[in-house]
């Protein structure tokens, strides 16, 4: 499912020359293992001819401006605790989704390692997306880097975030731009960054981020920040879709959305999830109900027209639910 695309090339272009100090032993290894995911992938061309940042409705992904394929709906971890974190995953596993976002705050690294570990899915065809958190794992990211795959203990990371803004926040992206040398981690991006920040970041950095994942739902639908970072080749993703503690209830009892969801037949979380997904935002619905999680991976049996994307896209207030 995942494939690297033209990684000698891709890897070259975002490091520069700070990366051609190692080049002739990195790009060894990166032709060795594209070669050999080529001859995994022999007989699947989804991947052939793709667009970067344009969602693939067929395969259910995306190509990541890093080369990589990204499932474009998912699970979020947040605030599920070790074991029901294990089951949510293992759920998600069985009913086909391939895409899992946790964190360092989460708590649940070694859970999400251990359900992936446990599966019967080949690790290659698993997305796993992590983060590194302000204060001690900035000042000290190598470090943080290491503790992250000590605890998944899945080989590699398919993704790497900043949880958010802070102090020396440039220096733990730096070590992750090492880590993707070092072939540590696949992909990096950022989340809860905005245009204001992400002007003054991007300039700062070699490798231009994969993804950055911010609070997006009909309440708040981020149409300023949405484009600004499409424009950069840089894949969206939305956490809180149905809004968050304390606001889900409003959300999915909305007469617009449950009117739209009643003449599709679905319910109104799969219909702010398609509304995502038809925006060109990637969906990391959090859930600890394996109906909940198998109902969130199904999106592909209905479309939303104009005349029912407009009215969602009518019911932004702004109103953002989480601090970050």
């Amino acid at each position: 499912m995942k494939r690297k695309i033209s990684a000698i090339i891709a890897l070259t272009a975002a490091l520069g020359c700070a990366a051609c100090i190692q080049s002739t032993a990195q790009a060894e290894t990166n032709e060795a293992n594209a070669e050999k995911t080529s001859e995994a992938d022999s007989g699947d061309s989804s991947a052939a001819g793709a667009e970067t940042g344009v969602f693939n409705f067929e395969t259910h992904t995306v190509l990541l401006n890093s080369g990589y394929e990204m499932p474009i709906m998912g699970l979020g971890t947040y605030s599920l605790s070790d074991e029901e974190c294990y089951n949510s995953v293992t759920a998600l596993l069985e009913a086909g989704g391939r895409l899992i976002d946790t964190a360092y705050m989460y708590g649940n690294e070694a859970a999400v390692g251990r359900a992936v570990r446990d599966s019967d899915v080949p690790r290659e065809d698993i997305f796993v997306i992590t983060k590194l958190y302000p204060g001690e794992q900035f000042a000290n990211p190598e470090k943080a880097i290491q503790d992250a795959l000590d605890k998944l203990d899945i080989g590699y990371i398919d993704m790497m975030l900043l949880h958010h803004p802070g102090e020396n926040d440039v220096k733990a992206y730096h070590a992750m731009e090492q880590a993707v040398a070092d072939g540590k981690i696949h992909s990096i991006g950022l989340s809860n960054w905005y245009v204001e920040e992400l002007e003054e970041f991007l300039p700062q950095v070699t490798i231009t981020p994969a993804l950055v994942q911010n609070e997006i739902h009909p309440y708040y639908q981020e149409n300023d920040v949405i484009p600004y970072i499409q424009e950069h080749g840089i894949v969206v993703q939305g956490w809180y879709p149905f809004g968050g503690r304390g606001h889900t209830s409003e959300l999915l009892g909305d007469p617009v959305i449950s009117e739209i969801a009643a003449a599709h037949g679905v319910t109104s979380a799969q219909v702010i999830l398609r509304w995502n997904l038809q925006k060109g935002v990637v969906v990391i619905p959090g859930s600890g109900n394996p109906d909940h999680i198998r109902e969130n991976l199904d999106l592909f049996g209905f479309e939303l027209s104009d005349d029912e994307m407009d009215p969602i896209n009518g019911l932004n207030r702004d109103e953002k639910h989480d601090w970050y």
